[in-house]
This record gives structure tokens, C-alpha cells and sequence, in this order.
């Protein structure tokens, strides 16, 4: 193979020596050390980047039509680098030296030209193309090849030197922020630019000269606005037009502050003790900024739900809080900032409006002494009142009793605040206060206590009778009302013998509690008559004095006009008006007798008893009596019958009974109809005259009714004063017998009397009314009511009846 080399650079040679040059070929560059150093021409310049391609030109067409091609040689620095024979057939046509290799190969049509694959750098130089022709003068081309040798991909770097990949930052706003492109090798040198978008704001070009392989360009943003988030910077290199520049990328991330901050719900007013609910939202930080609520200068120890809605770069703030009274009128800021920057803060504020309850406070009037309030004196009052919203109305209250304007009676409201008394009297003495209304409620004042200065009084008004027994001691209280206590008290006794005042060792005081209790001990009946007791204070001594009747103790008179009500099948309510005493303690008895013995005993202080477990539908003897230290007073007895046990009633009886007693109603109005017109008829008949009207009782009897003379000459309730009058003679005894009757589902009556023994006093008629209706052996009951009279003192008079 190197011999054929060898000869076909022989014969290349004899060829060149033997064909003369073209005349009309130009040389414009003389390519040093050429064998043909006359050979000149234009240099064609054909570039290509390194791992490219390249098409180096040369014109191998005949100039004549009887001409063809023999022979076209690459020269490299006058070595030849490749060649094509036409006159050798198939590949053996072709050679190439160690420069090209296989990455050359001749492209004969459209235009021939010499291909080299994989350009490497080391291709670069000036090649000389010549074409031999069979007739025609050889041709020569000069091609200069421009191996581009591209710039490395840049490398973004920030001011810290540390490599950026993607995003550069955060970075705060407001700030400043660096980025350095560097991009390594490029032949011929490159141009390194910084683009935003696809706007270039900054170039390094190929003149601008640097030390070393590597090309730097920084970039500097000075006060960086939030239009830098996300925006993207590139920096590209490049020195030739075949290829596309070499780029890197970043997307610039920042720190914004919040940009508006705003208290979202303000719903007023609010109310104490009633949670709220308030919302704040901020807008524009990045990341979320911080929310914090404050009152005043404190922050609020609350609970906060904070929500972060990136999308649209929003934080909201809920606050829930229960305000109290003395926030009214504070400002609620809400505070939004953003932890990396100093002076991000923004608030929104809302100054509150707070209602709460009335607050109030009475008060006496500036020349008020409230230690020296006479009877008599004009007091004023005052009532103030802390509320929000202001309270509609103010009202005044004695002693829990409402007050109203009545000027007639010295009550003075002026305004809703103020209250006059005039011309005050102990009884307005006590507790005041003032009650202020809003729409968030009733505030009542705390009680101001008015001291009215007064003398003593009696705290009873009535004369006492007091039984003293000879030779024992009695205790006789005296109690007396006043302002301020009293200090002394003093005990007078009138009797037959005269006025004497009690020493004041046989009395003890009790100033505290305004009495004074005197020990008594009669020797002998003139001992006996009244006892006055007069206290003194600082307003002066007791007017009318206390007064006390001594009487010999004696056996209490027995209880009076005793009645029965709420008579039912197992029990009875007894009341008895009480008699003399005898001057002791006394205690009200009373029994209950069936025939089998006592049923019931009950003792009471009082003439009032609850009788339970009777029994039902029995005969009942009821007796009652005082009993005291002397002994017991004469017995009260009367009889009663308790009613039967009711069987329980079904719907059709209660129906019926309804139907029965709408029949009753209708018939009732119709007898009462009739009754009228007979006495209009008979009132006619009988004008100015004395008349006598008969009347059919229930046992078809007539009872004469007489017009009496005078309307008090038989009154029950006055004793005559002599026993001359024509009242008739009260019964020896009278009884009492409630009976009840059930005929055919009608209800009837019937008057139950109640014998008393002969040795008690006469008792007045006790009337019993039982009422029954029946439907279908039902039986319907009622409580009675039953009433005895008896006369307040044995020994006295006996009333008519």
C-alpha cells in the first residue's frame, strides 16, 4: 500500500511540472513553501464548530465540453491530504492520509466539494484544492477553514461564590442581589450576555479582554421589587452563528412584606361576657406573614386559627374572645409582619364598642349626714350609673317596693338619677337602691341603709293582760322600737295605792335589742293593776308609754266560734277564735272521739289544727279546749261526719254528669226567671205595706219571714245589755250531723245537727252541706264547711242567735 502511494505522488508530480498554470486564475494569498510559489488566488473561508460538518468547495467542472476531469488533489500546508482519480475505478479511486481519515469524502454532484465529518479542532488551516483536466489547465482553489471551538455552558454563580441551579434566593424586598455568569474556553473568544426574558441587559463582549480561560459577567439588581419574584434570568455564551448559544437559567425567589392588613369582621357593638368572633386578613408576604392581636399596648391571650392561601397569597386570623367592661372604648389592633424583615409591619385597629349591664351606685346628697336624719328632714339620693348604651330608665326601690313620683306624699323623682324625700317619717327608714336599664339588662345599685332618728315607741300597740300569781315571780318584757336604741328605761306601777316607780334593780335592760324585761312577784291583790314602761334615747324619751295590765292568773277561757273546713272522707281543718289566757302561756287542744276511743290528739300554740287519718264516713265527736299552768279551760265539743271513700269515675259518668249538669244550669235560670217576675208582681201589690213572704223549704215547709223593728236587736255578734230583750232563748245544745243521701244520680242535701252535753256553754247552729251527685252508683263530693259559735267568757252574757 505505501508503494502505491508512493508512485501516485509520482505521478502527481510529473503532472504538476508538466501542465503549465491557468492563466486566468488570482492569488491573493502566496502560500509560503508551495512547490509553486507563483501560484496565488483567492482563499475561500468555510467554518464549521468542532464535532460538525464541512463542505470544503471545489469547482471540478470541465471549462471545456470535450475536456473531462483526471484528478483532484487536497493539499495541507502543501501535503496532500486527500485525493480522487477518475481513473481508477471503484473505491481505490479515493485515498486520504492519517489527517482525515475516514471522515473525509469527495461529493462530486451537485457541487463538488470535499465532506469532513467530526470536525476537530487540529482541522483547522488553509487547504488548496487542485483539479487537473485531460485538455484544460489544471485549476487551483485555496479553502480556509475555520475550526469554532464553543464556550462551555455558564455557570451561575452568587456574590458568595456558591453555585445557583434553578432558583436563586430568596431574597429579601428592597434589597440587593448579585449573580456572576462564568463561562470556560470558546474559540474564538465568546460573547457572554445576561438576558431578562429576552431582553438583554447586560453583554461581555469578544473585545472586552479577560485573564485566563474563563469569561466572568455579574449581574446586579439594586432594590429589588416584588416584579422580581419568579422572574427568570439567563445568561448565554456564544461565538458563532452555527450553533446555539450556550445557556443557563434561574428563577429569582424573594421575601415580600405584607402589603395590606385589614380587620375583616367589625360587627358592633360587642357585649361583655358574650364570645366574639373577629377575623383579620393580610395579603401580599411571602412567606405567610405573622398575625398578632393586641389591645392597647397588651398582646390577647387567645386562641388563633391562622389559614395560609398561597394561590392567592392571603393569611387570615380568627380570634376568639369574650371582652370585658373595661375594654369599652380600648382600640383592638391587628398587627401583621413578616419575621425577616425589621420594619414590615402594617395594622389594621378598631376601636371597640363594648355594651354591658347598667353599673350602679346610690349615693346621699352632698349636705346629707347620714348619722343625723331626723323625722322631718328633707333627704336627697342620688343614683350613679355607669352603662353602655346609656340606661332608658332609672328606677327607685324601699325596701324591695317600687317608688313613684307623688309629690303630695314627699317622693320627688327629678331625671332618671335623682330622689328627693321630703318631710321623712321612720316608716321610709331602711334600704334604698337604684335599678338602671339597657338593652343588655337590669343593674341594681348595692342597698344604701337611711337611719331615721325617732323616739321610742311601743312595738306593740296593744294593752297586754298579764295573770300573775301571788307569791310567784312574772316576767313582763317591754320592747320598744327606736333609733338608735334606747339607753334607759323606766317601769311605773298604778294600782289602788297609787303611782309608784319600779327601782331599777328589779328590771335588767337590753339596749341593743330595745326592751327591758321587769321581774314582778305580787304579794297581795293590791299589787295587782297597770304597769307602764317608757324608754329614752338620744331623740328623747318615749312619748306614750308601754302599757301592761297585771291580773291574777287565772284558767283560760276555752276557744270561740270554732270552724270546719276542707271536711273530706279522712280529715279536717279546724279554726277556733282564742279567749282570755288567764294571764299565762297558753295551749289549744284537740281531741277527735270515735265510739271505739280517740282517734286524734293534737296540741298547738295556736287555734289552728290539720286533723289527718279519720277514717272514712264515720261519726266523729271533736272536742277542744285551752289548758295553761292554772289548769284547762271548759271543753268546746261538737260532732262531725267524715264522708265515704269516691269509687273512681269512668268517661261515660263524666259525660253523663256534664250532660245532667248543663240540664241543672238551664233549669236553675228558668226557676230564677220565674221567681223575679213573682216578685216584681207581688212587690207591686204590696207597695209601702208590711208584708209576709213564705218560702218552701226543702221539706216542703213554709217559714214566715217578719219584718223586724230594728236591724240590731238580735245580732249574734253584740251582747245585750240587759236581759230584758225579745230575742229568743239560744238552744241548750245543738248538734251537728252531716248525712248524705245517693237517689237515682240526683243530688241532695242534708243538715246534720250536733248535740253538746248540758254542762257546756250553748253553742250556736253548725251548718254541714254535703253535696252528691251519682251516675251509674258514682258519687261526687265536696269539702264542708262547718261553723260553731261559742261565747268569749263563760261567766259573761250569752249573745242571741
Amino acid at each position: 500500500m505505501q508503494g502505491a502511494w508512493l508512485i501516485q505522488q509520482t505521478i502527481l508530480t510529473l503532472l504538476l511540472t508538466a501542465v503549465p498554470s491557468s492563466p486566468s486564475a488570482t492569488q491573493n494569498t502566496v502560500i509560503s513553501g508551495s512547490p509553486i510559489s507563483s501560484v496565488t488566488g483567492t482563499v475561500t473561508r468555510v467554518s464549521s464548530v468542532v464535532g460538525g460538518e464541512a463542505e470544503l468547495p471545489c469547482d471540478s467542472r470541465p471549462p471545456q465540453r470535450n475536456d473531462s476531469l483526471l484528478l483532484v488533489v487536497w493539499y495541507r500546508d502543501d501535503n496532500p491530504v486527500y485525493s480522487y482519480d477518475t481513473r481508477v475505478p471503484g473505491p481505490t479511486g479515493y485515498w486520504s492520509d492519517d489527517t482525515f481519515g475516514d471522515r473525509a469524502r469527495w461529493i462530486g454532484l451537485p457541487t463538488s466539494a470535499l465532506h469532513v465529518s467530526d470536525i476537530q479542532s487540529r482541522d483547522r488551516a488553509i487547504y488548496r484544492c487542485r483539479v487537473d483536466f485531460q485538455v484544460s489547465p489544471t485549476r487551483n482553489y485555496r479553502i480556509a477553514l475555520d475550526v469554532i471551538e464553543l464556550p462551555s455552558k455558564p455557570v451561575i454563580f452568587d456574590e458568595f461564590g456558591n453555585e445557583i441551579t434553578g432558583v436563586a434566593g430568596p431574597y429579601n424586598e428592597g434589597g440587593d442581589f448579585k449573580l456572576i455568569c462564568s463561562v470556560v474556553g470558546g474559540n474564538p473568544i465568546p460573547r457572554v450576555q445576561w438576558l431578562h426574558g429576552e431582553t438583554v441587559i447586560s453583554t461581555l463582549g469578544s473585545g472586552d479582554l479577560q485573564s485566563g480561560d474563563t469569561r466572568s459577567l455579574p449581574l446586579v439588581v439594586a432594590n429589588a421589587t416584588r416584579a422580581h419574584l419568579s422572574s427568570v434570568y439567563t445568561c448565554t455564551a456564544d461565538n458563532t452563528m452555527l450553533s446555539s448559544p450556550q445557556r443557563a437559567t434561574v428563577r429569582i425567589d424573594m421575601y415580600l412584606r405584607p402589603l395590606t392588613v385589614e380587620i375583616v369582621s367589625r360587627e358592633q357593638p360587642l357585649s361583655v361576657g358574650r364570645k366574639a368572633e373577629l377575623w383579620c386578613k393580610s395579603t401580599g408576604a411571602r412567606p405567610p406573614a405573622t398575625i398578632t392581636w393586641w389591645l392597647g399596648s397588651k398582646p390577647l391571650n387567645s386562641v388563633t386559627k391562622q389559614r395560609d392561601l398561597d394561590d392567592r397569597n392571603e393569611t387570615h386570623s380568627l380570634l376568639q374572645w369574650t371582652p370585658l367592661k373595661e375594654q369599652n372604648g380600648q382600640v383592638l389592633t391587628c398587627r401583621a409582619e413578616h419575621e425577616k424583615f425589621n420594619k414590615s409591619t402594617i395594622e389594621s385597629k378598631l376601636p371597640l364598642n363594648i355594651h354591658y349591664v347598667p353599673e350602679a351606685k346610690m349615693h346621699l346628697g352632698a349636705n346629707v349626714n347620714p348619722n343625723d336624719i331626723e323625722e322631718g328632714d328633707d333627704v336627697y339620693f342620688g343614683c350613679e350609673v355607669d352603662a353602655n348604651p346609656p340606661a332608658y330608665k332609672v328606677v327607685w326601690e324601699h325596701n324591695g317596693v317600687l317608688l313613684q313620683h307623688n309629690a303630695a306624699n314627699g317622693i320627688i323623682l327629678t331625671g332618671n338619677t335623682n330622689l328627693a324625700l321630703r318631710n321623712v317619717s321612720r316608716h321610709q327608714a331602711g334600704l334604698y337602691t337604684c335599678t338602671a336599664s339597657n338593652v343588655e339588662g337590669d343593674g341594681k345599685s348595692p342597698p344604701l341603709k337611711m337611719q331615721v332618728v325617732y323616739r321610742p315607741l311601743c312595738h306593740s300597740r296593744e294593752i297586754k293582760l298579764i295573770g300573775a300569781a301571788l307569791q310567784e315571780p312574772s316576767s313582763v318584757e317591754c320592747q320598744v322600737d327606736a333609733f338608735p336604741p334606747p339607753d334607759t328605761f323606766e317601769w311605773t306601777l298604778n294600782n289602788s295605792a297609787g303611782s309608784i316607780k319600779v327601782d331599777a334593780d328589779r328590771f335588767t335592760v337590753h339596749a341593743k335589742e330595745g326592751k327591758s324585761v321587769l321581774t314582778y312577784t305580787p304579794v297581795s291583790d293590791v299589787d295587782y293593776g297597770t304597769l307602764s314602761c317608757r324608754a329614752t334615747n338620744l331623740a328623747g324619751q318615749q312619748v306614750s308609754p308601754c302599757v301592761y295590765t297585771l291580773l291574777p292568773a287565772t284558767r283560760p277561757d276555752p276557744p270561740a266560734n270554732c270552724t270546719v273546713y276542707n271536711l273530706t272522707d279522712d280529715s279536717l281543718d279546724l279554726m277556733c277564735l282564742t279567749g282570755y289566757e288567764g294571764g299565762l302561756p297558753c295551749t289549744y287542744i284537740a281531741e277527735v272521739w270515735a265510739n271505739e276511743g280517740l282517734v286524734v290528739n293534737s296540741t298547738n300554740s295556736i287555734t289552728v289544727w290539720n286533723l289527718r287519718r279519720l277514717g272514712a264516713k264515720r261519726h266523729l265527736k271533736v272536742v277542744v279546749y285551752a289548758a295553761n299552768a292554772r289548769g284547762r279551760s271548759e271543753h268546746v265539743t261538737f260532732t262531725v261526719e267524715t264522708a265515704p271513700r269516691l269509687a273512681p269515675r269512668t268517661e261515660a259518668q263524666e259525660a253523663w254528669e256534664v250532660n245532667w249538669a248543663v240540664g241543672g244550669v238551664l233549669g236553675a235560670a228558668l226557676t230564677v226567671a220565674i221567681i223575679l217576675c213573682l216578685a216584681l208582681i207581688a212587690t207591686r201589690l204590696r207597695h209601702n205595706s208590711n208584708y209576709e213572704v213564705t218560702m218552701q223549704s226543702s221539706k216542703s215547709q213554709k217559714t214566715p219571714l217578719q219584718k223586724r223593728s230594728s236591724p240590731d236587736d238580735c245580732n249574734p255578734d253584740l251582747i245585750p245589755l240587759s236581759k230584758d230583750t225579745d230575742c229568743p232563748k239560744p238552744p241548750e245544745y245543738s248538734e251537728v250531723v252531716s248525712k248524705s243521701e245517693v237517689k237515682n244520680s240526683s243530688s241532695s242535701t242534708s243538715v246534720a245537727r250536733a248535740h253538746t252535753p248540758s254542762t257546756t256553754p250553748p253553742a250556736q247552729k253548725i251548718e254541714l252541706q254535703n253535696e252528691r251527685s251519682s251516675s251509674n252508683g258514682a258519687i261526687r263530693s265536696h269539702r264542708e264547711v262547718v261553723t260553731t259559735r261559742t261565747p268569749l267568757l263563760a261567766a259573761h252574757q250569752e249573745s242571741c242567735v
